[in-house]
């Protein structure tokens, strides 16, 4: 009973994060950075301590603090995965903070990360999620296609637009839209890798292909620009006699009324 006892207290020592409970959580986005709190009890100075960041089971070294000494200047040793992107508070020191900041973070870096002191023996356990951003991945992960947007055909009152996509996996969700985020009703074919969209637009305006995969988290667009010559003509030209009509009814009717005027003038003298 004593046995287990005390090896239940070197696991809840040694893994608080983990058996208790008690450890931090940070959450950010991808490519943002990301602060990993750390601090002594006792908030005493650090400035001549050493403390050491690891991460997971591993043990891959993010960074390491000897007396002013460190991977920042000088000190050899840190994992590739984290060089040149962690730094820590060398003003908050004296109070005891060794937290650091990781930049630029990938979902790679999400994981369990210690923070280590020697003198006194404190260890803190912090656990880092990087949640993955709806970006484009294409070049980055097999599957992640890109798509293309092209003018099939085109007269002076409409243009036909074929959107395609080809070697997408996961499947994909595509969409037409129009220049205001307005997705527009198109005839789909679809098959295994591609997908093709086609529609016959009328108005002048800028056309995107938009593709998204959720499961990788891509997403990437093409665009292109319809120019419809005839587009709304008719209606502007109708609008152009109106108000041409207009101006000169109110001229005659200025002309009239100075005419008029004048000649009350001319009697009166």
């Amino acid at each position: 009973m004593q046995l287990i006892m005390c090896l239940v207290f070197v696991c809840v020592w040694t893994f608080p994060a983990v058996i208790s409970g008690a450890g931090v959580r940070v959450v950010v986005e991808e490519d943002s950075d990301a602060v990993l709190p750390c601090s002594l009890s006792t908030k005493e100075s650090v400035i001549a301590k050493i403390f050491d960041w690891r991460k997971d089971e591993s043990q891959k070294e993010v960074f390491f603090y000897d007396s002013g000494i460190h991977y920042n200047n000088g000190r050899t040793g840190q994992d590739e995965q984290f060089r040149g992107r962690v730094s820590h508070y060398e003003d908050q020191l004296m109070n005891g903070n060794a937290s650091i900041k990781i930049q630029n973070t990938k979902v790679a870096d999400s994981g369990i990360y210690s923070c280590i002191f020697r003198h006194p023996r404190q260890n803190f356990y912090i656990e880092l999620v990087v949640e993955r951003l709806l970006r484009d991945r294409s070049g980055e992960i097999p599957g992640a296609s890109k798509p293309s947007i092209t003018i099939l055909d085109a007269t002076k009152d409409w243009s036909l637009l074929q959107c395609e996509v080809q070697g997408a996996s996961p499947e994909p969700k595509v969409q037409l839209q129009d220049g205001s985020g307005n997705i527009l009703p198109a005839e789909e074919r679809r098959g295994r890798y591609y997908v093709t969209l086609n529609i016959t637009v009328t108005k002048t305006d800028h056309y995107l292909c938009v593709l998204t995969q959720e499961e990788i988290s891509h997403q990437s667009r093409a665009e292109t620009f319809v120019f419809i010559s005839d587009a709304g003509n008719t209606t502007d030209g109708n609008v152009g006699v109106v108000i041409g009509g207009i101006v000169v009814v109110v001229v005659v009717v200025v002309v009239v009324v100075l005419v008029k005027l004048r000649s009350r003038f001319v009697r009166r003298c």
